[in-house]
């Protein structure tokens, strides 16, 4: 899912990444790989945030690593089939 600017600075409150920005050269190519989304990388690799069921009346979120460091250097990645991490974000305020 695409995060609007509000929900990419909730999620970086909560979870240790970068988001990569969305004029980034290498977002069309993750866009073709992964699908319209809000990428962001973290030590463990690429990872993007899906919705989740509210559970408490808040928009949440997923954290799912997409495709994981394959150098020591951190500069390439190895592509996986999405992985759901014990990470979950609150995206927006509470109803």
């Amino acid at each position: 899912m695409r995060l609007t600017s509000e929900q990419v600075e909730r999620t970086l409150n909560q979870f240790d990444a970068q988001a990569i920005p969305e004029d980034h050269p290498v977002v069309p190519r993750l866009n073709e790989m992964f699908g319209d989304h809000t990428f962001f990388l973290d030590s463990n690799g690429l990872n993007v945030v899906e919705p989740t069921e509210p559970a408490s009346g808040a928009d949440t979120g997923t954290v799912f690593n997409l495709a994981d460091w394959s150098d020591e250097d951190v500069t390439k990645l190895a592509p996986h089939p999405p992985q759901a991490t014990e990470v979950m974000v609150v995206l927006g305020p509470t109803r």
